[in-house]
């Protein structure tokens, strides 16, 4: 055999240096025939989001809370901007005349005095500065209690600088200041805050807030005032303004008039049941000013809640009290007036100021129990009822 036609091969030891060569793998068979159509193999779905209960639920939350954060936001600016036309309204004068609140209305007691006049046409005064009502009510936070103190606009006291004369005069002569400074020195109680409501606005407030739900202890006719008709011919027929014994839910209108009745044609009427049926009117009127309803009306009537008011308290403040009442209970306020006994002095009729007066004092600050008038103490004795209760008289 020749030697180049060995039988075998002979293999050199070890490999060059370098990737062992592998052998190529064979091309995928394509997935579509020549002719472009599908092999007859199942296509994958293409994956889609879904909106799961859970994603709907996060969009409601995240949605309900910029509605309630523009809600707020509305809510303030119509608030404050109303707040402070009502404190630009205030005369620097009238808030000297203040004692100072020590922190915040959220955790201290604070006094508040309220004096409510009164021009409207049909009262035949219309020029007449004298204050309808006046009453100091204080906020207890520590004892969720508000007390009202009702002080009768013909109480004769001293009025500082001009004598003795009927404690109304005092807003006539000196404004809300001298006001200020006469209860104060008559009562003996700081006076931290000042509000005065503009009864020719109050009923249009009232409306605002939907109206206002009272009760009515006794059917109540009133004389001839403010004859709803438009002729003299029907105003002469007509039996002047009914209010049913009940929960009667009034309008602006009918709140004011139920607050303005001095003389009725069934009943034994004077200031002191006046200024009763007031205390009535105004804590149904702050419990709308606090209820769920008014609060998501703010954005609109925001503004208009402060028109008929004109005080030193900020909005801030103001919302403080709101939420002192809101958490206050009405069967534990307390109802208080001063009194004495009715007399005439040059012509005018006046009330005398009595001993208990100073105790009465001290119950509507907290530092003795409540006790009602006493026995035999008249239409005008001095004292202080819890809840409902009524000061009798």
């Amino acid at each position: 055999m020749a030697r180049e036609e060995k039988p075998y091969r002979v293999y050199r030891g070890g490999r060059a240096k370098g990737r062992v060569p592998l052998q190529s793998r064979p091309e995928r068979v394509a997935r579509e025939g020549g002719d472009g159509k599908a092999d007859g193999r199942p296509k994958r779905p293409r994956r889609q989001t879904t909106w799961t209960k859970k994603t709907w639920i996060g969009i409601a939350i995240l949605l309900l809370f910029v509605l309630l954060l523009v809600w707020a936001v509305a809510s303030w600016f119509a608030f404050k901007g109303g707040a402070e036309a009502a404190n630009r309204r205030l005369k620097p004068r009238d808030r000297a005349a203040l004692a100072q609140q020590s922190g915040l209305l959220l955790s201290h007691p604070t006094n508040i005095l309220l004096l409510g006049t009164d021009h409207a046409n049909t009262d035949a005064r219309v020029t007449d500065q004298h204050s309808d009502s006046i009453m100091l009510v204080r906020a207890d936070p520590k004892h969720h209690r508000l007390a009202y103190l009702t002080i009768p606009r013909d109480l004769y006291v001293a009025v500082p600088g001009h004598g003795d004369d009927k404690i109304n005069s005092a807003f006539q002569i000196g404004g809300a200041a001298l006001a200020t400074r006469t209860v104060q020195g008559f009562t003996g109680v700081p006076v931290n805050h000042v509000v005065i409501v503009d009864f020719g606005d109050f009923r249009d407030l009232i409306d605002a807030v939907g109206g206002v739900t009272i009760d009515v202890p006794k059917t109540l006719i009133s004389d001839k005032f403010d004859c709803p008709y438009p002729t003299q011919a029907r105003c002469d027929r007509w039996g002047g303004w009914h209010f049913e014994k009940g929960r009667q839910h009034l309008d602006g209108r009918r709140a004011l008039i139920y607050s303005r009745i001095r003389v009725a044609q069934n009943s034994n009427e004077n200031d002191i049941t006046r200024g009763e049926r007031q205390q009535v009117v105004l804590q149904a009127l702050m419990g709308r000013l606090t209820s769920p309803g008014t609060m998501l009306k703010l954005p609109w009537i925001g503004g208009k809640l402060m028109k008929p008011l004109t005080t030193d308290l900020s909005a801030g403040q103001l919302l403080q009290l709101g939420w002192v009442k809101f958490r206050a209970s009405s069967s534990r306020d307390l109802h208080c007036r001063l009194g004495g006994s009715a007399e005439y002095s040059g012509g005018a009729s006046i009330i005398r100021s009595s001993e208990e007066n100073i105790s009465t004092i001290h119950m509507f600050m907290g530092d003795s129990a409540p006790q009602p008038p006493p026995p035999g103490s008249g239409p005008f004795g001095p004292g202080c009822v819890i809840g409902n209760r009524s000061l009798g008289g």
